[in-house]
């Protein structure tokens, strides 16, 4: 087996030297922006054609790849994914073409968590906005009136998705809030229940109306995908926030921005965008929505680990043919 691997764009230092101290050949793109579909295949295609194939690709979740990908690189074998998610990999494509596909769990969910708070407190206490306030000039003096928010504390919160980050995020706001938590899941997560007490609803719609803030914490897939619609906006408190860092399309974020102009719900926590990287037009005029360009794992620790556990992926798969981080079962 050659040892050609081709990671799409720059990644922490500490990833690849792993695998250039195993001896592999490791190709890094220099694009600073996510590349097109068009330009990963021309790559691989050229270097099947000078007998220089990449039997590894490490990818990113800007990188679609799919059959294209597959058909034109047959001597692809393993897409070593740096993300947590992967559906910017089509797992049926990359079964049918024996391709193993693995995703970058690890230690670090309290990067995503802590980035779920800031961006709550943001919310409540109007800290962008007052920000924003200030910088225009239009602050004159203090006024017991001016930018009145709302207490965490005082909260209950929604997790929807209790997985890694979920539990972590549920672990930030009882611990450090206080806050009594709701969490809907398929599967139950007695550490949560045991201690934090957090309450496992049957139904989502009624953790939805018992909420106060609503944090996402589910993959994209076909179940999830505009899983927050007009109806579930609907159903939520007038006074509500919701938080997403899971994946833009879990938020029809065209009719979130028509609630939150319309003041249906009180605001919004945005790190991931549907249409990614364009925002819906007119979203970022709005007060009463924070958002930030998908850093919610942007800590110096959670993105090493993350390059890591990326390269591990490939040197357990180049020393044994398998990887615990397996995605196509």
């Amino acid at each position: 087996m050659q040892n050609r691997i081709y990671v799409t764009r720059e990644i922490p230092e500490i990833g690849i030297n792993m695998l250039k101290e195993k001896g592999y050949e490791v190709v890094v793109g220099n694009d600073k922006k996510p590349i097109s579909q068009k330009d990963i295949i021309d790559i691989l295609k050229k270097a099947e054609k000078i007998g220089k194939p990449y039997n590894i690709l490490l990818s990113l979740l800007t990188d679609k790849i799919d059959k294209k990908v597959f058909e034109i690189a047959p001597s692809l074998k393993m897409v070593s994914n740096y993300a947590i998610g992967y559906d910017n990999v089509n797992i049926e494509d990359a079964k049918e073409y024996g391709v193993m596909v693995t995703n970058t769990p690890g230690d670090y969910m309290g990067s995503v968590a802590e980035h779920v708070v800031a961006m709550t407190l943001s919310l409540c206490n109007r800290i962008a906005e007052a920000d924003h306030f200030v910088r225009r000039g239009y602050y004159k003096g203090f006024d017991p009136m001016l930018m009145i928010g709302h207490d965490v504390s005082e909260k209950t919160i929604g997790i929807i998705g209790a997985g890694r980050i979920g539990e972590k995020t549920t672990y930030c706001f009882n611990k450090g809030f206080g806050c009594p938590i709701l969490y809907y899941d398929c599967h139950r997560n007695e550490k949560i229940e045991n201690d934090c007490n957090a309450k496992r609803m049957e139904s989502l719609n009624d953790l939805i109306k018992q909420s106060d803030i609503i944090s996402l914490h589910v993959p994209l897939n076909e179940k999830t995908y505009h899983m927050v619609d007009e109806e579930f906006i609907s159903k939520m408190k007038p006074d509500a926030f919701i938080i997403n860092t899971a994946r833009g399309a879990v938020v029809d974020e065209k009719y979130l921005y028509h609630a939150l102009k319309e003041k249906k719900i009180a605001g919004a926590g945005l790190d991931v965008f549907e249409f990614e990287p364009n925002i819906t037009r007119g979203l970022s005029k709005l007060g009463n929505v924070i958002m930030t360009p998908h850093i919610a794992s942007a800590s110096i620790k959670a993105r090493d680990i993350m390059s890591k556990v990326a390269a591990q992926n490939i040197i357990d798969y180049m020393e044994g043919g398998e990887s615990k981080n397996n995605c196509v079962k």
